[in-house]
């Protein structure tokens, strides 16, 4: 078994970056609101950074839970959630924004969304 209140805090932390990804991304309507301004270039240097966050603390979550937590909501790709951290992260510098964009217009809710749902159940 693992320890429940660390589980809780992780998930917290992760649906408030998403939240946050959400609060941020709401005013983007499409990709060269990233590219064309030094503001829209930092909005997606700041998303980029909690999409970093949200995928270390997935990595931790499954460490913590010996992987079995996440397998049980597979709504969500965890798999590629965990690795836009290590491609962000390694390859900052070819961070295709047209990516970054997709992701939060097709999955970052849904992330929130089941991550809130799983704070839910274990509560």
């Amino acid at each position: 078994m693992y320890d429940k209140e660390l589980v809780l805090e992780i998930m917290k932390q992760i649906y408030q970056a998403a939240e946050t990804i959400r609060q941020r991304f709401e005013p983007v309507k499409k990709v060269c609101d990233f590219t064309d301004s030094p503001a829209g270039m930092e909005k997606l240097d700041s998303i980029c950074m909690l999409l970093i966050a949200i995928g270390e603390a997935l990595k931790n979550l499954d460490k913590t839970t010996n992987k079995d937590l996440l397998s049980r909501y597979p709504q969500v790709n965890w798999k590629s959630a965990k690795g836009m951290r290590d491609i962000i992260s390694h390859h900052y510098f070819q961070t295709d924004a047209d990516v970054i964009f997709d992701v939060c217009t097709k999955q970052i809710r849904e992330l929130a969304q089941t991550i809130n749902t799983m704070i839910e159940e274990l509560s």
